[in-house]
């Protein structure tokens, strides 16, 4: 099992643009569906039968939960399987999370990697988003966590905002920057279904900014990180010195996971299952042991598509060895290299395809390209 991860559905306050499962009305029932969490980890024991690489405690908001709870969450973990040398446990926080008593609990609970949600260091976007925290606590946070002990941060943020001006924009990485984080995620603002935003753009409160803009926005960073020493490794994800996510990079891989928790998804190599997003029911099936989740095993052709989803967004591209697994590289699917090749959108080395700097504007387009439908397995 390369890694666990946990999903914490719990959220002070709901930003705008966000469709992850969570919840603000929780304090009734929050130790029950910790107490579930734990329990599903113990109902699932036989599916750790390799060393546990990383844990990752994401959400919602994980930082919100006090040191027992944690500690409660990473003893049953500790119960089912062996922890490897040198792990990676991480946990999601939000700034205004990070006291200096909070920051010393996660250190004693074992966590040695803090992914601090910061989004931006502009107090009207961190309104507009409805963030809980703004731009001197954002600051604040990391550099407390960094005094505290904390040896890996990484943090967030996003770009692509209404009217949000390239100049802004280069001023929030320059910002992020001067806190010497060793990782850094930055994601373009999307409008998803059921959110505040999706409501602002159908009534015509918000315009989303131009695809052009939000391209420009991209390739800025990009070369803004390059210069500063910042691999990019994944389209979104910046790491310098070789401080990648380990986590979220066994998921990139197609490595083994198994996700605890509401909504939380695993995957075994062959199948992937999803555990039902509604806390209450969780907690009470799970307490049970009625079922709480669905499954799927993944045909050849589905693994294909997953193969080439997500490791076409890393740098590490299709590597034409391991598409032997699958039957190689088909002449349909070669058809469209050839065509992205010419269009400087892919890269071919000896061992892989990878996304061009370019490319990886289009990734999904490109990798829809590859995909295998409707054919025999």
């Amino acid at each position: 099992m390369a890694g666990i991860y946990l999903h914490i559905p719990f959220c002070k306050q709901r930003c705008s643009y966000c469709d992850f499962h969570f919840s603000t009305q929780y304090t009734t029932y929050k130790q029950a569906l910790i107490l579930a969490m734990c329990n599903e980890i113990q109902l699932r024991k036989t599916e750790v039968i390799e060393g546990i690489d990383t844990i990752y405690f994401g959400g919602g908001t994980p930082s919100l939960l006090n040191k027992e709870e944690l500690g409660l969450l990473l003893e049953s973990i500790h119960k089912i399987g062996t922890i490897n040398t040198q792990p990676e446990i991480t946990l999601e926080v939000n700034p205004e999370d990070c006291t200096k008593q909070k920051l010393n609990d996660w250190l004693e609970l074992g966590f040695n990697r803090l992914s601090i949600g910061l989004q931006s260091f502009m107090d009207a976007d961190l309104q507009w988003m409805n963030r809980s925290h703004d731009a001197k606590q954002a600051i604040k946070a990391v550099k407390d966590a960094r005094k505290a002990g904390f040896k890996t941060i990484s943090v967030d943020l996003i770009y692509g905002l209404p009217n949000l001006k390239q100049k802004d924009w280069l001023d929030n990485l320059k910002k992020a920057l001067a806190l010497s984080p060793d990782h850094i995620s930055a994601y373009c603002l999307t409008v998803e279904a059921k959110t505040s935003l999706s409501s602002w753009v159908k009534t015509g409160q918000v315009i989303p900014l131009e695809d052009e803009l939000q391209n420009q926005q991209f390739n800025d960073m990009v070369l803004f990180l390059a210069k500063n020493g910042f691999e990019q490794y994944e389209i979104s994800n910046f790491a310098k010195n070789g401080n990648y996510a380990k986590h979220n990079t066994a998921y990139w891989q197609g490595k083994k996971y198994m996700g605890i928790g509401p909504s939380a998804h695993s995957f075994d190599g062959e199948k992937r299952r999803w555990n039902i997003s509604n806390n209450i029911a969780y907690y009470k099936n799970v307490g049970l042991n009625e079922t709480w989740y669905k499954e799927e095993v993944l045909s050849i052709q589905e693994q294909w598509n997953e193969f080439v989803l997500t490791n076409l967004r890393t740098k590490w591209g299709i590597n034409k060895e391991k598409a032997l697994l699958f039957g190689g590289i088909n002449k349909n699917e070669l058809v469209f290299i050839t065509k992205h090749l010419k269009n400087d959108l892919l890269i071919e080395t000896d061992e892989t395809f990878i996304l061009s700097t370019k490319g990886k504007l289009y990734a999904d387009g490109i990798a829809s390209d590859l995909f295998r439908v409707n054919q025999l397995n």
